[in-house]
């Protein structure tokens, strides 16, 4: 029993260490990246955000036992909070919009792998240590003459498959079963490819490249959809309502029965679908930028808020079918009944039929007329 809850212990513990420790990595290449696109060195402070997640690793690790939370997990958000300035650097650098002098880096990279060659081929008889060094520092000096758009987009794709591998290893917090875990994973699948779609294919316009402003704009609503990913709401809110909540009336029986669905609804009208089409028409209505994934996407988005929309008012009307049929609901203690009851009937009805009966029923005589 000793052995197999230690293992238990050691299996949370690498889950906790290994998802952080990738988002640790995956930051600190795009701050080398922004370092060598900007030529400056102290763009190299943005690594020192890593502090937070190591502090909240740490923190985990001493009071949760390396336990997840409850609603929210606090390393996607600070890995988040890491990663965000330097893409923001990357998109914002004005040398990020053409892959420009591509010929001339290619010839540099040709000549650097002759080089390599003639270092591995002269040191063959060195320590293994300086190979495998000039061979990192070769294929390091070969990434980094990758054009700019290319690593750019490289790092908002591994960024957002980071970010479901990451919460697929992390330990499971608060009351969530690994078959929520599932269906969460799932809808980040395809939140990360919107998102994608978003980014690619508004950013990679000229007409959006020359306006900073439009460009900022855009890196806004980017960051505000990205917020969703370190909740898990839309798996924890689905609460079995009891028979006290549904007495309370309509709001509260509304909110506990369907708390998961209206969260979701909310997502999509106000985190994702309702600001992607807010910019969409915008660049496409003002700004005249029209192509026909624009307006796809566009259309899409309409799509996809009119089906949330339709999903709430059936909910509504599900909840009010819901209170019409509570046996002390108003409707349901004044109507009357179609069928009698197995009782009989009760003494108000006989007298009436016996009162009906004798207006209506013709004056007779106990004694018969006198024959003439």
């Amino acid at each position: 029993m000793a052995d197999r809850t230690g293992r238990m212990e050691g299996l949370v513990l690498l889950k906790d260490l290994v998802p952080r420790l990738l988002f640790i990595l995956h930051s600190l290449v795009a701050v080398w990246r922004v370092t060598w696109v900007k030529k400056e060195h102290p763009y190299w402070l943005l690594a020192l955000l890593n502090v937070l997640l190591v502090l909240e690793m740490v923190l985990t690790l001493k009071f949760k036992r390396g336990r997840g939370y409850k609603w929210f997990s606090p390393a996607i958000f600070l890995y988040l909070i890491n990663i965000m300035p330097s893409l923001w650097f990357l998109e914002m650098h004005h040398g990020n919009q053409y892959c420009s002098t591509q010929p001339e880096k290619t010839a540099q990279n040709i000549s650097r792998r002759g080089d390599i060659n003639q270092t591995l081929t002269s040191h063959k008889h060195a320590n293994g240590v300086g190979h495998i060094l000039e061979l990192a520092r070769g294929f390091v000096d070969n990434l980094a003459m990758v054009c700019e758009p290319v690593w750019t987009l490289g790092l908002h794709q591994t960024l957002l498959l980071i970010l479901i591998i990451g919460r697929w290893f992390l330990p499971i917090g608060g009351t969530v079963t690994r078959d929520q875990l599932s269906e969460l994973l799932l809808m980040f699948v395809g939140t990360a490819a919107d998102i994608l779609e978003f980014t690619t294919e508004t950013l990679k316009e000229n007409n959006v490249r020359n306006n900073p402003a439009l460009v900022s704009g855009i890196l806004m609503v980017w960051t505000w959809s990205m917020l969703q990913f370190p909740l898990d709401l839309a798996v924890q809110l689905k609460l079995v309502c009891p028979s006290s909540v549904k007495a309370r009336g309509f709001l509260r029986l509304f909110l506990s029965q369907y708390s998961a669905d209206l969260w979701a609804i909310g997502l999509s009208f106000f985190i994702q679908d309702g600001p992607f089409l807010v910019v969409r028409l915008v660049l496409m209505i003002y700004f005249k930028v029209i192509n026909h994934m624009l307006v796809f996407f566009a259309v899409k988005n309409s799509l996809v808020m009119a089906l949330h929309f339709y999903r709430l008012v059936a909910l509504i009307m599900a909840t009010r079918a819901s209170m019409q049929e509570q046996p002390g609901s108003p409707k349901a203690q004044y109507s009357v009944p179609d069928q009698p009851s197995e009782s009989g009937p009760s003494d108000l009805e006989v007298t009436s039929r016996e009162a009906l009966s004798l207006q209506t029923s013709p004056v007779t005589s106990e004694e018969p007329y006198p024959i003439p």
